[in-house]
């Protein structure tokens, strides 16, 4: 089984190149497909710093590549996008397809503790295993200069990762994220099957929760929220976490849009403002 990346496709575009790559994940047990833009290069011995993109519900490793249009001010900027899967595929866990919003397409970035969802382990992945594969195969890469972002539950990915790691990461931002999950449907039924009934342990992956814990935090956390998000009031809770930011006294610019829904209509808006935020961010590295 190979884990070195294998290139399965590869497109122009803005002068750079989508390139997706399909390799052997050890800390998931199963093959993966991740994608990379690479935007033009002013000179072969360049390094591009890495911004991470975390999808949310249903969404493999294409949504955001496809839908977000992100290439066009990551080409300006000179970042390379890396956009991972949701989740592990192909594993064949009984129910593991059985709704939309658990298991297949919906790993919730944090690692399972439970025997039967063993390797859903996608915090580890795109925490430690991603960026070591992309340090030792892509060279254009400088992988020690990293911001993450995301969309819904890949929103809740970058915010908590990040809140645990600002060693590895210089700026986080979100899309509609799902702000405090040990209190929403959509948290409570996949950290109950990921991680059993003690609630002390889902605080580890709860953005609300994590923010006052690790309130040291130097850069503005940067959320854009639809206020036609129908999801908003009852999955979303951003209004939660920004109390806690305030407690907390963390820095965050929550951006609330008028008319705006959940979709990538939504992303694609507001992409440029995020790609730049993080850019910034970057640059003072």
């Amino acid at each position: 089984m190979e884990t070195k990346p294998a290139e399965i496709s590869s497109a122009k575009m803005f002068g750079g190149f989508n390139k997706r790559y399909k390799h052997f994940s050890p800390t998931l047990g199963c093959s993966m497909n991740f994608h990379i833009y690479f935007p033009p290069s002013p000179s072969p011995s360049h390094k591009f710093p890495v911004l991470y993109w975390l999808s949310g519900l249903t969404c493999t490793d294409e949504n955001f590549i496809l839908k977000s249009g992100a290439q066009r001010a990551a080409s300006s900027e000179g970042v390379a996008l890396v956009a991972p899967d949701t989740s592990p595929r192909g594993l064949n866990v009984e129910g593991e397809a059985d709704s939309w919003d658990f298991g297949v397409g919906a790993g919730f970035y944090l690692n399972a503790t439970q025997e039967k969802w063993k390797n859903w382990r996608m915090y580890d992945y795109v925490v430690k295993e991603l960026p070591k594969l992309l340090s030792d195969n892509f060279p254009e890469l400088e992988t020690s200069k990293a911001s993450i972002f995301g969309h819904s539950m890949g929103g809740h990915g970058a915010l908590t990762i990040y809140l645990k790691n600002q060693d590895k990461y210089k700026s986080v931002s979100a899309f509609a994220p799902i702000a405090n999950p040990i209190n929403c449907a959509w948290g409570q039924k996949a950290f109950t099957n990921y991680l059993g009934g003690n609630k002390s342990d889902w605080e580890d992956y709860d953005a609300t929760s994590l923010v006052t814990k690790f309130p040291n935090v130097s850069t503005t956390i940067l959320i854009d929220q639809g206020e036609d998000d129908k999801f908003l009031p009852d999955q979303l809770l951003s209004h939660k976490f920004e109390e806690a930011c305030r407690n907390s006294s963390v820095p965050l610019l929550l951006r609330f849009q008028p008319g705006y829904d959940h979709s990538y209509y939504f992303i694609a808006t507001f992409i440029d403002d995020h790609i730049r935020h993080h850019a910034q961010a970057l640059r003072l590295v």
